[in-house]
C-alpha cells in the first residue's frame, strides 16, 4: 500500500471533474450503480455502460468500446467476472489503451486484495498513460444480498469451501464512496488504496449474524473446493469462482486495512449494521 498520508473527505469536485463525462463500466453492478448514483447526485455527467443498457458495452466485444468511450474524460473500471480470471489483464489493458487514445485522462480501477492475476491487470492499466487510482477491495458484504451468497442465505445454509477462514468484509457503499472521491479529487491520482471492513469475520460468525438479523436459523456448512466447483457448474456459474476462495483460505487477506479511513476520514461500515439494514428490506425472506 502507498504511504499513509491522511486525506480528509471533500465533497467539492475538482474543476476537471465538473467538465468531464465519467463512463461507469459495470454500471448496473454492485459498485457501478452506486458510483453512478453518487456522481449524478453531485450533478456530474455520467454514462452507464452495461451489457443490456442504453450504452451497450461488452468486455468480450471490443467493437462496443468506442461508442461507450466517445466524449468521455474519466472511467470507473470494474471488470466482470473478475480481474484475476484468465484473459482479464489483456482485455483490461487493451481497453485502457483504447480509452486513452479516445481522450480519457482519468481511470479508477476496482481491483481485489491479494490477487496475483489482478496485479497484472493493475500494471497494464497504469502503463496506459492515464492518471490512475487503484482501489483494492476485500470481499463485499453485498455478496450476501446482491451476489452469489444470496441463494444460500435464502436456503438457510451457507455451504462454502472456507473452513475456519476469516475475511474483513467491506461494504460496497464504502467502496463506492472511495471510488467517487478518486474520480473527483486529483489528490488521489497515482495512489493505491486497500479497503476492508473494521474487523475480521468468519463464515460461522456470519451465519450467526444473519440468523440474528433475519430471525431465522442460517447455518454454515463447510464443503470441499471440489464440491463447491461442482455446485457452481450445476448453477451455470464460472467454475473459476471457486479459485477465488484460495484468497480467503490461505490467510493472505486476513488483516484489516485502513483505506476507507485514509480516503474518507471515517470508519468503515460494520457487517452487523449492514445485516440489520438489509434484513429490514425483506430481501432475505425466503
Amino acid at each position: 500500500m502507498t504511504p499513509s498520508t491522511h486525506h480528509t473527505h471533500s465533497t467539492a469536485n475538482t474543476p476537471a471533474a465538473e467538465a468531464r463525462t465519467t463512463l461507469v463500466t459495470g454500471g448496473t453492478g454492485k459498485t457501478g450503480r452506486r458510483v453512478a448514483a453518487r456522481l449524478t447526485e453531485r450533478g456530474l455527467p455520467v454514462r452507464i455502460a452495461s451489457r443490456g443498457g442504453g450504452t451497450p458495452f461488452v468486455w468480450e466485444e471490443p467493437d462496443t468500446w468506442d461508442g461507450a468511450l466517445d466524449g468521455v474524460g474519466a472511467v470507473y473500471l470494474s471488470y466482470y467476472p473478475d480481474l484475476a480470471f484468465p484473459g482479464a489483464a489483456e482485455t483490461v489493458g487493451a481497453f485502457a489503451e483504447r480509452a486513452v487514445a479516445k481522450g480519457v485522462h482519468r481511470l479508477v480501477l476496482l481491483s481485489g486484495r491479494g490477487e496475483e492475476g489482478a496485479l497484472i491487470s493493475e500494471g497494464k492499466v497504469r502503463s496506459s498513460g492515464a492518471d490512475v487510482t487503484v482501489v483494492r477491495a476485500s470481499w463485499f458484504n453485498q455478496n450476501f444480498d446482491e451476489g452469489f451468497f444470496l441463494e444460500p442465505v435464502l436456503a438457510g445454509e451457507l455451504a462454502l469451501p472456507t473452513g475456519d477462514a476469516v475475511e474483513p468484509f467491506v461494504d460496497v457503499d464504502d467502496v463506492a464512496d472511495v471510488a467517487v472521491a478518486a474520480l473527483t479529487d486529483d489528490r488521489h491520482i497515482g495512489r493505491t488504496y486497500e479497503l476492508s471492513g473494521p474487523r475480521l469475520i468468519g463464515f460461522a460468525e456470519i451465519a450467526g449474524e444473519l440468523s440474528r438479523a433475519t430471525g431465522r436459523e442460517i447455518t454454515y456448512a463447510p464443503v470441499t473446493l471440489e464440491e463447491y466447483r461442482d455446485f457452481l457448474l450445476s448453477v451455470g456459474a464460472p467454475a473459476d469462482f471457486a479459485d477465488l476462495f484460495e484468497l480467503i483460505n490461505d490467510g493472505r487477506n486476513a488483516h484489516v486495512v485502513n483505506g476507507v479511513e485514509e480516503v474518507l476520514g471515517r470508519r468503515p461500515r460494520d457487517f452487523t449494521d449492514f445485516a440489520a439494514d438489509v434484513a429490514r428490506t425483506g430481501v432475505w425472506r425466503p
